[in-house]
Parts: structure tokens; C-alpha cells; sequence
């Protein structure tokens, strides 16, 4: 009877059983089914609305997503591998550049990604940024970004249909990380959903997943124009940088020596039916892209799955 009592006592004193993380538990592994409940909405603390102190970042991402636009149209378009791997322009003060995939016109009305979140990579000069991963379904009313600056780490719903700014904020702080990341193969990641809505006109939906509810809530709808112009979507890495006179390189490339940008699981909704990312739809920005032309020659791209997995690491 002793033994009885000490291995029901030894059973109960684990908890009880639930879905990984219920409890606050470390979670690790799958990504999210993109067809899992959608549910809930995802809450703004009020020190996190916008504020006057982010302008700046606000406005370095109009103005350079501008130089981009006018790059890939007009009588003197360039591709986006074009201008991609155009590197460090003379003319653009910091330098800006990117890489990921590219999905493609006619290809989906959705995107899904796993993205990496690093509250510990932190940023010190007010020019510089990097939004890394970063996405946009083509023609999307918002795009999803992981910034990082010099106020912190933040989740933005950027509104191309609205306001042309950060509709909603999220600071990366404990309550963030509890509810809306896992790990997946030692990164701390974060599950986002953007979907074109089932009603007349150009409406949209961004989700995030929480991983305490196993649902997507809602992040930010919008509807109208995309005035991105922009005839594809993305997934992708890009920095906004200047050079560290300390080390002849750009500033990320030290501070974020410890971090790992990555990008798993791109998948796209065609028909109704969610699939990998594939070369026939969501072409690479560049295969072989150079440190160099982003101020960090030890940067490092992996083609980790066949365009429906990237990882970017200083």
C-alpha cells in the first residue's frame, strides 16, 4: 500500500497532461497547421501603440521601400535579383538591401511562414535597421515585420492599404514570447498567416499563432489598394545599414553576431489548398548572393529547403 501511495503521489506531482505549453512549458518542434482555429485577437499593450519616438524607422522604411518601387518599374525596371544584388548604391544613405523569395503574380491569395525572433539582438544607431524576416502576399493590404531598431525588438502590421505605416505594434517582451513562439532546432520563432478575405474587393487578414491556445488570432485586417505597387509578394531578410567606423563593417554585423535570421515552413494558399513554397512560384531574390553588398562580408545565406526555407546568420 506504501508504494501504491508513493507512485500516486510521484504521478500527480507531475501535472496534469496538456497541449505543449498550456502551462508554460518549453515548447519545441512543429510549426503550426495553417489550417488550424482561427480565434481570439492578438492584444496591443498601450505601450506599444505608435508614438512620435518611432518616426524615424517609420519613415527610413517609406522612403527606401519608395527607392524600391521606383527601381523595379518604369522604362528602366530592374528585377528584383537586379537590385537585390545591386548591393550598397551610391546613392542610398544607409545602404539598403534584401534577400529571400519572391512569390509571384497569379501564384496565391496567402502566405504563411515560421519566423525567428531575437529580443537579445539590440540595435545602437538610430540609422540603421533590419527587418528580418519580413512578409508580404502580393497585393496584400499588410505586411509582417520583424523590426528590429533602436527602441528594441517589435512585431509590425504594416498598413499598404491604409495609413502606409505600422498599424499595429508589438514589443517582443515576456508576454510575447510565452504566448506566441516555440523553438525550432535551438530558435525562438514565431508563426505568422496572411490571407486574402472570401468578400468582394481587396480585403485582407494577418494572424498570428498562439501556441498557449493552439489557434491564429488576429493580428490587423485591412482593405483597399495596395499601394505598395509591388507585383509580387515576399519573404525575406533586409537591412537598412551603416558603417560601424569600429570595424569597417555594418553595425549589424556585430551586434547581431549572435543571431540567427530564418525563415521556415513559406508556405502559399492556391485554390483554397496551402503548399510548400516552390522555385516554380517564389524564386530566390539571388543564388549567391555576397556579404559584401551588405556591408558584412561574413554574412552567410543557406538555401536550407528548396525556396520554402532560408536562413541568414552574420
Amino acid at each position: 500500500m506504501i508504494a501504491l501511495v508513493t507512485t500516486l503521489v510521484a504521478f500527480l506531482a507531475l501535472g496534469p497532461a496538456g497541449p505543449a505549453g498550456a502551462t508554460g512549458s518549453k515548447r519545441s518542434g512543429a510549426v503550426p497547421s495553417p489550417t488550424a482555429p482561427h480565434r481570439g485577437v492578438v492584444a496591443q499593450h498601450p505601450s506599444a501603440a505608435p508614438t512620435p519616438g518611432r518616426d524615424k524607422a517609420v519613415r527610413a522604411f517609406v522612403e527606401q521601400r519608395a527607392k524600391l518601387r521606383s527601381a523595379l518599374s518604369g522604362d528602366s525596371a530592374r528585377t528584383p535579383k537586379e537590385v537585390a544584388t545591386a548591393g550598397a548604391g551610391a546613392s542610398l544613405a544607409p545602404t539598403h538591401n534584401f534577400w529571400g523569395v519572391f512569390p509571384q503574380a497569379g501564384t496565391h491569395d496567402g502566405i504563411t511562414a515560421t519566423h525567428s525572433v531575437d529580443p537579445s539582438y539590440k540595435v545602437t544607431d538610430s540609422e540603421n535597421f533590419t527587418y528580418a524576416p519580413t512578409t508580404k502576399a502580393k497585393n496584400s493590404c499588410m505586411e509582417v515585420v520583424t523590426a528590429y531598431w533602436s527602441q528594441g525588438a517589435e512585431i509590425w502590421a504594416w498598413d499598404w492599404c491604409g495609413t502606409s505605416g505600422p498599424a499595429k505594434t508589438l514589443k517582443v517582451d515576456a508576454d510575447f514570447l510565452a504566448k506566441y513562439t516555440t523553438t525550432t532546432d535551438g530558435i525562438t520563432s514565431y508563426s505568422v498567416q496572411l490571407t486574402q478575405d472570401a468578400t468582394s474587393g481587396n480585403a485582407w487578414s494577418s494572424y498570428l499563432y498562439n501556441y498557449r491556445t493552439q489557434a491564429w488570432e488576429l493580428l490587423f485586417q485591412s482593405a483597399g489598394t495596395d499601394q505598395s505597387a509591388l507585383d509580387y509578394g515576399w519573404d525575406i531578410f533586409e537591412i537598412y545599414a551603416t558603417v560601424d567606423a569600429g570595424t569597417g563593417a555594418g553595425y549589424f554585423c556585430s551586434e547581431a553576431r549572435n543571431t540567427t535570421f530564418d525563415s521556415r515552413d513559406i508556405k502559399l494558399r492556391r485554390g483554397g489548398a496551402w503548399q510548400l513554397a516552390s522555385p516554380a512560384d517564389s524564386p530566390w531574390t539571388s543564388t549567391d548572393p555576397r556579404g559584401d553588398d551588405y556591408l558584412c562580408p561574413s554574412l552567410t545565406f543557406t538555401q536550407a529547403a528548396q525556396n520554402h526555407h532560408w536562413t541568414v546568420h552574420p
